[in-house]
């Protein structure tokens, strides 16, 4: 540039040099002239202009998404899922939901043993990287402990319940492990054996009695978990998992797998995890998890801004196989419409499923409700309580129902 042309640089170019070389505060137009004192209030940061923070070691989330478990104060542990924050069907690691029974134990991989004895012809201790050694297999499942929203079966539950509160004992997650069957031609099981038994390497010695036959097709002792090792919460080093079985049965921090020609009766299976009836029995080894739904959105706290289109959004699973089909209901289930399923559609795996609905801003009752593949349909909570009477403690897979009043506020609960 000529020595003469530097006089003619307009107060704008001038400016904008400035910002290029500085960081640029771009304006808000209600904010134009609002300056005091020569400074701007409030000013927002132009991104383009000013470089990002460098590369983490571990990545964080945005500032303003900061989705949390909640924890209760139960003596072994327990924490839930944030399903109505979550995205698609897969759950973080770290908002996977816990269950324990003594806490979680500190175990060094290093030192980590897994015996499989009993009804075999070869009894064998395995470590961590003999497991390894065997081919991978990769699975994505839910998860769901048996006590999962009984809450919501109560007759009067408080509505200023959020999904998280309700049902946040679930998960689904990409599984990784060698196959349970691999291991059990390894050991060679014997033809009489019928059942094995399962036990973790936590303080309450958490065991549970597995059929064979059932754990044959898809179950896998697991040591990764959405594409990292456990964590400890989950099991580390190892766990056995079996898709659509009950969270219990699916032992963490496993150590000892024994095979028998019958159940072991273990205080896990016989104090607990049994369903009630209303005959005075208990249902034993109800091992599988039932069809069930839950809407995620709209739901408490919400509140509907306005009448008009809004879509009605949730999970839905099976123990049994996939999900074949999500109704949605938003008269307390007078009249019912197929909801869109979401690909992929996986077995044994969340489903999400939507429908637009066209609010009118009268008062509404939102239900869902699944059929899987087998088809079999979630049932009302009245059909559960009067097939299994009021001492029923598990396998709560009722149909859930959620309130929108006349001013858009959401709340838990209505009419089944």
């Amino acid at each position: 540039m000529a020595e003469n042309d530097k006089t003619h640089v307009s107060r704008r170019v001038l400016l904008s040099g400035i910002a290029g070389a500085t960081g640029a505060f771009l304006l808000p137009e209600n904010m134009a002239g609002d300056v005091t004192n020569g400074a701007v209030e409030n000013p927002v940061q132009d991104s383009t202009k000013v470089p990002g923070t460098p590369a983490r070691s571990l990545g964080e989330r945005a500032a303003s998404e900061q989705p949390r478990r909640i924890v209760s104060s139960s003596p072994g542990g327990v924490s839930r899922t944030p399903l109505q924050d979550l995205q698609g069907i897969i759950t973080p690691s770290d908002l996977h939901y816990e269950r324990h029974h003594a806490g979680i134990p500190t175990i060094d991989a290093r030192q980590y043993s897994l015996l499989v004895h009993g009804m075999v012809d070869r009894p064998t201790v395995f470590t961590l990287d003999d497991l390894k050694r065997f081919p991978a297999s990769s699975r994505i499942h839910f998860l769901e402990c048996s006590g999962n929203g009984g809450t919501g079966l109560s007759g009067n539950p408080p509505p200023d319940r959020t999904p998280q509160q309700i049902d946040g004992l679930a998960s689904a997650s990409e599984w990784i492990g060698v196959r349970l069957s691999t291991i059990f031609r390894e050991v060679g099981v014997q033809p009489t054996a019928k059942w094995f038994l399962a036990e973790g390497m936590d303080a309450a010695m958490m065991s549970r009695s597995i059929p064979i036959d059932e754990a044959l097709d898809d179950a896998i002792i697991a040591y990764g978990q959405n594409g990292e090792a456990l964590r400890p919460e989950q099991g580390y080093p190892a766990r056995l998992f079996v898709p659509g079985y009950e969270g219990s049965a699916n032992v963490k921090w496993l150590r000892r797998i024994e095979f028998s020609d019958r159940p072991f009766m273990t205080r896990m299976e016989t104090a607990r995890y049994t369903d009630p009836l209303r005959d005075g029995k208990a249902r034993m080894f109800s091992l599988v998890m039932d069809a069930k739904s839950l809407i995620t959105s709209p739901t408490f706290p919400t509140t509907l801004t306005a009448p008009g289109w809004h879509e009605v959004s949730g999970l839905a699973w099976s123990g049994r196989g996939k999900i074949e089909r999500v109704e949605v209901s938003v008269d307390g289930g007078q009249s019912w419409v197929d909801a869109k399923l979401q690909e992929p559609i996986l077995s044994k795996c969340f489903s999400r499923f939507r429908h637009l609905w066209n609010w009118t801003g009268s008062a509404a009752v939102l239900m869902s409700r699944a059929t899987d593949e087998t088809g079999y349909t979630q049932p009302t909570a009245a059909a559960i309580r009067a097939a299994r009477g009021p001492g029923t403690r598990y396998h709560y897979n009722h149909i859930r129902a959620w309130t929108v009043a006349r001013d858009g506020s959401v709340t838990f609960g209505g009419a089944e």
